[in-house]
């Protein structure tokens, strides 16, 4: 049987690699394993996996270090599973370019879902797209005409909720933080004002949402930023 792919778990932890290597093995995904930093970027450098599970407290070095060492030269998905429950330490993994960010403990099936929706985006990012339309849940955005319907009612946007929404749906299931949707928004200079976020999420989210004060699309990481839920089971 062809694997699902091949995931190296960074991790140094034995009764959590068991833990990861039963679950994703059981999966049909190949499984290498490294205790450290240094066994990581080896494995990752050998290997050319699909995914990347990691630490951050390794033995040898912080794994956010492994997160910038990476994006230096893959976009290999990665997902910090990590003891530190600490908004800064999400936001540092997040904005070193880590996919998404687990606290341990964390149940299979969430993991394994936040697994998909990491393979499933990157291949979406690897794959060439010539189609306008781009579709999360009941919103559709035509890209090329600035238009968007939510269950086929048409949603008037201001350009900045327009640009805001294509951004997180663009990278639907994963959280993209407060300095990166200021800049991508807004432009490097805005990074401080998080007030701009709030403002035009509550404007979206009235727009989007049938109840604006639980959101069901456009969900608040707190501390950290926000997601669009992805729909595709």
């Amino acid at each position: 049987m062809t694997p699902a792919g091949t995931i190296v778990v960074v991790e140094d932890e034995p009764q959590m690699r068991r833990f990861l290597r039963a679950t994703l093995a059981g999966h049909d995904f190949r499984i290498v394993e490294a205790g450290t930093l240094a066994e990581g970027k080896m494995a990752v450098a050998r290997e050319h996996p699909t995914l990347v599970l990691l630490d951050l407290g390794l033995p040898d070095g912080d794994g956010i270090d492994l997160v910038r060492h990476l994006r230096a030269w893959s976009e290999v998905p990665v997902i910090v599973l990590s003891a530190r429950g600490r908004e800064g330490d999400k936001v540092a993994a997040l904005d070193a370019g880590a996919d998404d960010y687990l606290t341990k403990p964390f149940g299979v099936a969430e993991l394994l879902a936040r697994v998909r929706v990491a393979l499933r985006h990157a291949r979406s990012a690897m794959a060439p797209s010539i189609d306008p339309i781009l579709e999360v849940g009941p919103v559709r955005i035509d890209q090329a005409r600035h238009e968007v319907t939510v269950e086929g009612r048409p949603v008037r946007l201001t350009p900045i909720e327009f640009r805001l929404l294509l951004l997180l749906a663009l990278h639907a299931g994963k959280v993209l933080t407060h300095g990166h949707l200021l800049r991508e928004v807004w432009g490097p200079g805005s990074v401080e004002h998080t007030h701009y976020l709030r403002v035009h999420m509550a404007a979206l989210r009235r727009k989007i949402e049938r109840d604006p004060a639980r959101p069901q699309w456009l969900v608040t990481e707190p501390g950290v930023g926000y997601r669009m839920r992805d729909a595709t089971p």
